[in-house]
């Protein structure tokens, strides 16, 4: 195997594993939130803004995940 090869391996392993965390943790922060939001509809209001900025943060450690898989492409 040459090394191009092996660079697009490293990267598709990078994003893909990299993605499996971010992928679960928005889900069941996307159920709770509306479990919280069903067991009481008036907190609505307080608990999608907290809910958005929970997933956000959950979804950068999928961001880093990608920028390794382009170091991977473009730095080496």
């Amino acid at each position: 195997m040459d090394a191009e090869a092996a660079k697009f391996i490293g990267a598709g392993i990078a994003v893909g594993c990299g993605a499996i965390g971010p992928g679960i943790g928005e889900g069941i922060v996307a159920s709770r939130g509306l479990e919280a939001i069903g067991r009481n509809p008036e907190a609505g209001d307080k608990i999608i803004p907290l809910m958005f900025a929970t997933m956000a943060v959950a979804e950068s450690t999928g961001i880093y995940g990608l920028v390794i898989a382009l170091l991977i492409l473009f730095a080496f």
